[in-house]
């Protein structure tokens, strides 16, 4: 028997695959394609992307005074970054194999294609590079969280969470003693999307 919460997961799900169908459509529009996760543009495209290229002397000569000066603090977060992703890697490496959960891919969550773009500086792919790490790596580790979650602790919040990861919808709700006792080995081992 659906449930309402069933039904509304049902409709997102269709939604987000509408979405994503969507936002491929861009292929078709900008004339691109993709082989072994590189991306390919045609060639008039290519040169059209070239003509809006911002120098990297006159970028930098025009950057904005508070861009120079915020632009270390940003990039100072990269180390710690990096040590997160290889404490997190190890984890699941170590843990999720022990627990039975499925490993998270890497590659479905850090994505570079940025750097395919003619019409960025060298700075430019750098920062979109860097951003499309961190980002990743967020969500990444989201995922594992959410996973580890859903193995160890699968009890919804009483209160109101801004944002739900992607696992949440499989746990107990709060205060369900008995559906926690009587749920927690299923649950532990649903992890069928």
């Amino acid at each position: 028997m659906l449930t309402r919460i069933d039904d509304l997961l049902n409709k997102i799900k269709a939604l987000e695959s509408e979405l994503v169908d969507e936002l491929q459509k861009q292929h078709e529009e900008f004339l691109y394609q993709i082989h072994q996760r590189r991306v390919y543009f045609e060639e008039r495209i290519v040169l059209q992307h070239q003509q809006h290229v911002v120098r990297l002397f006159s970028y930098i000569i025009h950057a904005p005074l508070k861009h120079i000066l915020t632009a270390p603090f940003i990039w100072a977060c990269l180390m710690p970054a990096l040590a997160l992703d290889i404490t997190v890697s190890l984890y699941q490496a170590v843990c999720f194999p022990v627990y039975g959960i499925p490993k998270v891919r890497r590659q479905d969550y850090l994505v570079f294609d940025r750097q395919y773009l003619n019409y960025l500086n060298l700075i430019e792919k750098l920062n979109c590079a860097f951003c499309s790490y961190f980002n990743g790596l967020i969500a990444y580790i989201q995922e594992i969280g959410a996973r580890t979650e859903q193995f160890w602790c699968p009890i919804k919040h009483a209160q109101r969470l801004k944002n739900l990861h992607s696992r949440y919808y499989k746990f107990v709700d709060f205060g369900d003693a008995e559906a926690y006792r009587n749920k927690l080995s299923q649950v532990r081992k649903d992890f069928i999307e």
